[in-house]
């Protein structure tokens, strides 16, 4: 996988330190009427665990070219499930290493 192609965004943490995330993939749902958006830390080694975050976009984001506007916390698990499902089937497809990705189910 190519580092220059990567899109990727800024998100700033609790302490209002700005952390440098990789996108993986965005992709509508049609049951929730939501764009999401699934996202690691940037600088991840290849072979290293790295924690994939989920967010939705806001209603009015365009999921191809996201406008850095405020990302939702998911918080229905049926929602998640969702994610979960999506996420397997992207993996699945071989275009990343399963065991160098793990869910982050962080419920603020």
């Amino acid at each position: 996988m190519s580092e220059e192609n990567q899109e990727q965004i800024t998100l700033v943490d609790e302490d209002g330190a700005e952390q440098l995330y990789n996108v993986l993939f965005t992709f509508q749902s049609d049951d929730y009427g939501k764009s999401y958006i699934l996202i690691y830390p940037a600088g991840a080694g290849e072979d290293e665990e790295v924690d994939i975050q989920a967010y939705a976009l806001p209603a009015d984001d365009d999921p191809a070219n996201p406008s850095g506007g405020e990302l939702q916390l998911i918080e229905s698990d049926e929602e998640w499930d969702m994610i979960e499902s999506v996420l397997n089937t992207f993996l699945d497809d071989g275009s990343i290493d399963p065991d160098a990705a793990k869910e982050n189910h962080d419920h603020h």
